[in-house]
């Protein structure tokens, strides 16, 4: 027996793929299927750990939804950008030096037979296998080597939907111009077309919908309208383009405006965290839930004028630490922290952000090149040709300073890391040490206590580090996924989920 699949193609990326397969997963599961999610090929340098190795952080969040165990085969080949024209593959989990050395064309003739295996077996393995595409299928450049889009679709007779972002614009003409660029057999793959993010009254959509009908035979199922606080963490990129205030209820849908809820705080009472937004920022998906926090401003900074009014200032993880660094000390962002530090504020940095806190990065491997830090924090980092890569929890030993409310606390989290850290030993010898306050280097705090650095991703995804640090929790993540499921049963067309599943009527 193989599963059922459905596929979740875009016309560009970000035109609501991930959370849109999110959503599937966590429907199909409630009809008590037994559902895998699967995306052939992801480029994001957001990663989490799981059995086997790494997995984009999409995929991870798509198998919880599903009620499944997250597991490498849901995202086979994972590329993590290092430079413009550089990525680091990952595949089954495990880094492979020589994919990552080998031309684009070449590595997909190399890697098919893995990532098709893959889906193999999940579809024998499970009622459903909820598929995410890349981009846009009709990125014909790229056709002869595709093996995340229709290659994939095809290899698993997918039912495939087709999302265009209309807030952007042009969404008639995106969806008509990516459907007419596949082949024949590839559209009749397509089971409907989905307009998201829509704003505004959708009685003027007519008679667009019946007018690409007319010319496809393919059906718009759903208008999903702009729903801004999901609650789930973008794939890729920092798309705030304002601080965003946490509200405790990011699971409500849009329907539920600010006043359902007695509307947000006074701004004198946020208390306002400032992430720094280096170019090859990573893990940026762990800072969703302070979005959600009761009382707190997030917001995403890259010039040292933002940092102004911040309470914390986080130093996020990174993909090229050292180039990151060098971006950083170009912005005056260097000056602007170690101002805020001077003046007792609160820094986190955390795995990059610990490294970049340090004095030095050593690189004797080539792994991300040498730097001078911003020597905030009394240690040193080298770069290991092995990389770390685990689930961990830890407990903080006895904090101090700014830091304190965090003593005691276990966490969980997971490392995805080359570096190693240490004291700096004439520092230390002069008196100036570095406290750790994690076990086995994870993490570590300056002699004041407002400067903490640490290696574990996911602290903010723990509740416990959230009730200790603000006193509040947020919502969990089966809610977000119950209110994803609750808005695409409530937006699809009547029968249309259902459908998807079942045999394509012919056409």
């Amino acid at each position: 027996m193989r599963a059922k699949s459905v596929m979740v193609l875009g016309t560009t990326s970000g035109a609501g793929k991930s959370w849109l397969t999110t959503a599937l997963c966590r429907h199909y599961a409630r009809q008590g299927l037994k559902v895998a999610p699967y995306k052939a090929q992801n480029m994001s340098n957001n990663a989490r750990v799981v059995a086997g190795g790494e997995i984009g952080s999409a995929q991870y969040f798509q198998a919880l939804a599903a009620r499944a165990v997250p597991e490498v085969r849901m995202n086979p080949l994972l590329l993590k950008p290092e430079k413009d024209t550089q990525s680091q593959v990952v595949l089954m989990g495990q880094v492979n030096a020589e994919l990552s050395r080998m031309e684009w064309r070449g590595r997909s003739a190399t890697v098919w037979p893995v990532v098709a295996q893959a889906l193999d077996e999940l579809l024998a393995e499970n009622d459903v296998v909820v598929m995410e595409g890349a981009g846009s299928p009709a990125e014909i450049n790229l056709k002869s080597s595709d093996i995340v889009n229709m290659r994939v679709a095809q290899h698993a007779h997918a039912a495939c939907l087709l999302v265009t972002d209309i807030d952007r614009g042009g969404a008639f003409a995106h969806l008509y111009g990516t459907w007419a660029m596949l082949d024949e057999a590839e559209r009749q793959l397509i089971r409907g077309f989905v307009l998201n993010k829509f704003r505004g009254d959708a009685t003027l959509l007519a008679p667009g919908p019946q007018m690409l009908q007319d010319l496809t035979g393919v059906p718009t199922v759903a208008t999903l309208p702009m729903w801004w606080q999901h609650g789930l963490p973008e794939e890729d990129g920092v798309f705030d383009v304002a601080p965003t205030l946490g509200t405790g209820v990011s699971s409500l849908p849009p329907e539920g405006a600010l006043a359902a809820w007695g509307g947000p705080a006074p701004l004198t009472q946020w208390k306002t965290i400032a992430v720094v937004a280096y170019p090859r920022i990573s893990n940026l998906d762990e800072f969703q839930p302070l979005k959600n926090v009761p009382g707190v401003r997030l917001k995403w900074v890259r010039s040292p004028a933002e940092l102004v009014d911040a309470d914390w200032i986080i130093l996020p993880g990174s993909k090229a630490t050292s180039a990151d660094l060098a971006w950083l000390r170009a912005q005056g962002l260097d000056q602007a922290i170690a101002a805020h530090a001077g003046r007792g504020g609160a820094v986190l940095g955390i795995c990059g952000g610990l490294q970049m806190l340090g004095e030095a990065l050593i690189d004797p491997h080539g792994i991300d090149g040498n730097g001078r830090g911003l020597g905030l924090l009394p240690v040193v980092t080298v770069f290991d040709e092995a990389k770390t890569v685990r689930r961990k929890h830890a407990i903080f030993a006895a904090m101090h300073g700014r830091w304190a409310a965090l003593s005691g606390v276990d966490v969980q989290g997971y490392e995805i890391h080359h570096g190693q850290t240490a004291p700096h030993s004439a520092m230390a010898k002069a008196g100036d040490i570095a406290h750790p306050v994690m076990p086995d280097g994870l993490a570590w705090q300056n002699a004041v206590g407002n400067v903490l650095g640490l290696y574990l991703h996911g602290m903010f995804e723990d509740p416990r580090a959230l009730q200790a640090l603000f006193g509040a929790a947020t919502p969990t993540l089966d809610s977000v996924f119950d209110g994803l499921a609750d808005y695409i049963e409530r937006h699809f067309d009547p029968g249309v989920l259902q459908s998807l599943i079942q045999p394509a009527a012919s056409r």
